[in-house]
Order: C-alpha cells, then sequence, then structure tokens
C-alpha cells in the first residue's frame, strides 16, 4: 500500500477527517462505544435513483434532506437515517460525511468474523454505482488511497479487512455486486 499513499489522501488524526475530501457533515451518527477503534472497511455501492448516477440526492439522503417528492423511488427511502463516511464519485470525488473516530449508520443489520453490530468497529466507504454496472477507474484508484490513508491513521485496520457490505450482510445485501473488481482493488493496494 506505501506506493497509493504518495498520491495524497491524508486524514487528519484530532479530526478524523480526510483532508482532500469535501465535507458535507451529517447527523446520522454517533459516538462508537468505549475503547472501540475502527477494525473493518466496508465497501458499498448507491445509486439514487436507483441505476442513475449523479445529483444531489446521495448527499441529501445522508444529511436527512431528500425530498420524498422529488421522485417516485425516494418515498420509501427519505425517512432513513442513514449515512456513511465516505462517498467516493464516479469521477474519483471523495465526499465526507461523519468522522473516521464516529460510528455512521452504513452496515445496519450485520456480522464480521462472528462479531454482530459492524458499525461499531467499520468504516463505510460508498462508491457511486450499482450492483451491475462497472465502476470508474477513478474510483478504484481513489479507493484504493483512501484505504492507504485509512491503514496508515489507524493501526487497528489493514488491506486484508476490507470486504463489501454482501460479506457483512448476506442475503440482505447484494452491493457493491458484481461488477465491482476486488482483483483490481487487491491489485492497487499490493
Amino acid at each position: 500500500m506505501g506506493g497509493i499513499v504518495q498520491y495524497g489522501s491524508r486524514i487528519d488524526p484530532l479530526t478524523g477527517l480526510l483532508c482532500q475530501a469535501r465535507q458535507v457533515l451529517s447527523a446520522h451518527c454517533d459516538p462508537r462505544p468505549p475503547g472501540v477503534a475502527p477494525e473493518l472497511i466496508v465497501v458499498h455501492g448507491i445509486s439514487l435513483p436507483p441505476g442513475e448516477f449523479g445529483g444531489p440526492w446521495i448527499e441529501r439522503m445522508f444529511t436527512g434532506t431528500l425530498e420524498a417528492s422529488a421522485h417516485p423511488y425516494f418515498q420509501s427511502v427519505a425517512d432513513l437515517k442513514v449515512s456513511a463516511h465516505l462517498l467516493v464519485r464516479r469521477d474519483g470525488e471523495p465526499v465526507q460525511f461523519v468522522p473516521f473516530g464516529l460510528r455512521a449508520w452504513h452496515a445496519g443489520a450485520s456480522s464480521w468474523q462472528g462479531r454482530s453490530a459492524c458499525n461499531d468497529f467499520s468504516i463505510g466507504i460508498e462508491l457511486e454505482g450499482a450492483d451491475e454496472v462497472a465502476y470508474e477507474d477513478s474510483q478504484y484508484e481513489a479507493l484504493a488511497r483512501l484505504i492507504a490513508a485509512l491503514c496508515a491513521a489507524y493501526p487497528t485496520l489493514s488491506g486484508a479487512r476490507v470486504v463489501g457490505h454482501s460479506e457483512i450482510a448476506p442475503g440482505r445485501k447484494s452491493d457493491p455486486g458484481p461488477a465491482f473488481d476486488w482483483a483490481r482493488l487487491r491489485q492497487l493496494l499490493g
């Protein structure tokens, strides 16, 4: 992972903020349980409305300002209180919603290696995408930089502890989906 860090992602250890990210802070978070550090990185895929990219909708959902009347699909998700630590847009732009030291509400009912409540000990990174749509080169590159920066900032994290949402919530979630190239990410992480 050392080769990726040099390209520029850095986390401020005092604030838990990614220095290169646009900040759109969400109230949909809370403190991690006492003494619990991030140990897992969960990769998600999201698009709002489903299959459509761009627009303000993901940011509005994560900040609780999504208007149900803006699209028929939004009626089913506008009242959800969800967030992620980061979103990586299709062009690779990182947007941060929750400082890494706090618990974002991204995993829902989940379990990893027999341990439930993954939000307590994970960092959630959403990629703007859909299960069956190829992710962009810029997203893989940004994700690899982010993972390297997270591992440098939090010694409890490692490139081996990166999973998909589908792995911690099997049968309930499918993202980031079959279009996500795990081998490519692993190669970028070195």
